[in-house]
C-alpha cells in the first residue's frame, strides 16, 4: 500500500464509491487483516487495555458472588422503585446490540456494499452486548437458583412458565436472537478462518483455525453453499433486529403504570436501539481503525454513512420523546400529564434533560459534512449518545416508577456503589472480549471486502452467484481499476 485516500465521501451519482482506499489488492487487504492476529508482540495499548478492562469485569464477577450471598438489599431498589439500574442496563446493553445484525443482515438484504468494512465488529459487539445484557434478567430475580422456572423445562409438579407473561417472551426473544446472531458472526468468519489456518507458521495455530474452518478450502461447491446459507441466515436475523426490541419494549407497554402505557414503544424502542447501536459501532470503529491500521479498509465513507443513520434515527427518537407528551396532553388523563411533566420538571429533571441534550440536540452538527467527516467530532458525538441512551432507559423506568398513581406511595430511588460498579463491571466484561477479538480473531470480514475492490472483476463474468452479491463489482471501480495499470491477469 503506498498511499492511502482518507476521504472518499464525495458524491457523484455517476460512479460508486470506492470502498478499499489506496493502491491495495487481495494480497495487501489479507496481509493487514492477518497481521494483526500473527504479531507475535502484543501492542503496549491493548495489554493496558486488557488489563483494566478485565480487572473490571472481574470486580463484575465478585460483585454477583456477593449479590448471591447477601441478595438484592445492596441495591438501590426500593418500594415503589422495584426496577432500576438492572432494568436499566439490560435494556441499554440490548439496544446496543442490535446495529451489528442490522449491518450484517438488513444492509446485506438491501445490498448495501460499504458494509463489508465494518460489518465483522460490528457483529462481534452485537454478541458480547447481548452476553452483559443477559447478566442482569439472571440475577435480579433474586433466588436465582430458581431461575429455570422461566424455561419451558418439565419437571415433576407440572409448572409451566407463564406464557403470557412478556418477561417469558423477553427469554425466548432475546436467547433466539443471540443465537441467529453467533451463528450468522462464526459463519462469516469461516472463509478467514481458512486464511489464518492456512497462514500459521505453527502447530497450535493452525490446529486451532483449522478446527475453526471447519474443513474450507474455496471450492465453488463451498462457496455456492455457503452463500445460500449466509442468505438464509440473514433473512433470519433481519425480523429478529426489528422484533427483540419490540418484545423488550412490552415489558413495559403492556402494564398499567402511566408513561409506560403506550403503543408507541415498540417503534420507538427499535428506533433508539439502532441509534444507540451505531453509536457504539462508531466508538469502536473509530479507535480500531487508528491502532490497526484500518484506515483504508474502514474509510470516511463507512463513518460518514454512520453518521447519517445516527442522525436520521436519532430524529425518529425525538419524534417519539415529542409525541410522549402529546399523547399524554390528547389522553385526558391528568395521571398521564402529571407524569410526562414530572419527567421533565421532578426530581429527575437533570437525568431528563441530559438524555435530550445527549440524544437530540448533540446530533444535530450532523447535518454538517465537515463535522461528519471529522474524527473528533465523530468520537466526541457517538459518546455523548452512548451517554443519552442509557440515560433514556434510566428515565423511561425510575422516572415512571417513583411517582405513580398514589402520592402516598411515592419514592426516590438513589443507587448505591454496587449498581454503579455492576454496571462498570459489564462494561469491562464487554471491552475484555471485544479486546479479545481484536486480538486473535479476524477483525474484518477479508473475503466479503475484496468482493468489493476492483480485482473482483477477475471472476465477475465467470461467477454471478444466488444473491448477485459476491462476485459484484461496484460500478466505477472499472476506471479506477484502468488507472491503477489495467487487468492484471
Amino acid at each position: 500500500m503506498s498511499s492511502v485516500v482518507y476521504d472518499n465521501t464525495a458524491e457523484d451519482p455517476r460512479h460508486r464509491t470506492v470502498l478499499v482506499t489506496g493502491d491495495n489488492d487481495f494480497a495487501s487487504v489479507t496481509d493487514t487483516v492477518a497481521v494483526i492476529a500473527e504479531r507475535p508482540q502484543t501492542p503496549m495499548w491493548w495489554k493496558i487495555a486488557f488489563a483494566i478492562s478485565s480487572l473490571l469485569a472481574l470486580n463484575l464477577l465478585l460483585l454477583i458472588g456477593y449479590l448471591f450471598c447477601v441478595g438484592i438489599g445492596i441495591w438501590g431498589n426500593n418500594v415503589p422503585v422495584g426496577w432500576a439500574f438492572d432494568i436499566t442496563n439490560f435494556v441499554f446493553w440490548i439496544g446496543i446490540g442490535h446495529a451489528g445484525t442490522l449491518i450484517s443482515a438488513i444492509l446485506f438484504l438491501f445490498r448495501q456494499r460499504w458494509r463489508t468494512g465494518i460489518n465483522r465488529f460490528s457483529e462481534a459487539m452485537t454478541i458480547f452486548a447481548v452476553i452483559c445484557a443477559l447478566v442482569f434478567p439472571t440475577i435480579h430475580v433474586g433466588r436465582v437458583w430458581l431461575l429455570y422456572y422461566v424455561f419451558p423445562i418439565p419437571n415433576q409438579m407440572w409448572m409451566w412458565p407463564n406464557f403470557r407473561s412478556p418477561l417469558l417472551w423477553d427469554v425466548f426473544a432475546v436467547s433466539t436472537y443471540f443465537l441467529v446472531s453467533l451463528m450468522f458472526w462464526y459463519m462469516g468468519m469461516i472463509p478467514d478462518f481458512a486464511t489464518f489456518r492456512d497462514r500459521a507458521t505453527n502447530k497450535a495455530r493452525q490446529w486451532t483455525y483449522g478446527i475453526l474452518a471447519l474443513g474450507w478450502r474455496g471450492s465453488n461447491r463451498q462457496w455456492l453453499v455457503y452463500e445460500k446459507a449466509y442468505l438464509i441466515l440473514a433473512a433470519l436475523a433481519t425480523p429478529l433486529v426489528l422484533s427483540v426490541h419490540s418484545v423488550v419494549s412490552f415489558d413495559f407497554a403492556t402494564s398499567q403504570l402511566p408513561g409506560w402505557h403506550t403503543t408507541i414503544f415498540p417503534p420507538y424502542f427499535v428506533a433508539g436501539a439502532i441509534f444507540g447501536g451505531f453509536a457504539m459501532v462508531l466508538t469502536l470503529a473509530i479507535p480500531a481503525r487508528e491502532l490497526l491500521g484500518l484506515k483504508h479498509i474502514i474509510t470516511m465513507h463507512h463513518l460518514d454513512n454512520c453518521a447519517k443513520i445516527i442522525l436520521a434515527t436519532g430524529s425518529m427518537v425525538g419524534y417519539a420523546y415529542a409525541m410522549e407528551f402529546f399523547t399524554a396532553w390528547y389522553s385526558g388523563n391528568p395521571t398521564e400529564m402529571f407524569t410526562f411533566l414530572n419527567r421533565a420538571t421532578g426530581p429527575y429533571a437533570w437525568a431528563y434533560w441530559t438524555m435530550i441534550f445527549c440524544n437530540v440536540v448533540s446530533i444535530q452538527i450532523f447535518w454538517s459534512k465537515k463535522m461528519r467527516t471529522s474524527i473528533w467530532s465523530l468520537i466526541t458525538v457517538a459518546l455523548i449518545v452512548d451517554v443519552g441512551m442509557w440515560f433514556e432507559r434510566f428515565v423511561i423506568i425510575v422516572s415512571s416508577l417513583h411517582r405513580d398513581f398514589l402520592p402516598s406511595s411515592w419514592g426516590m430511588f438513589t443507587p448505591t456503589w454496587v449498581d454503579i460498579m455492576t454496571f462498570a463491571g459489564t462494561i469491562g466484561l464487554f471491552l475484555t472480549l471485544f479486546l479479545l477479538f481484536l486480538r486473535y480473531l479476524p477483525v474484518v470480514a477479508m473475503a466479503e471486502v475484496k468482493s468489493v475492490m476492483p480485482e473482483a472483476l477477475q471472476d465477475f463474468e465467470e461467477h454471478r452467484p444466488i444473491g448477485d452479491y459476491w462476485g459484484d463489482a461496484p460500478k466505477g471501480h472499472e476506471e479506477r481499476k484502468k488507472e491503477m495499470g489495467g487487468d492484471k491477469r
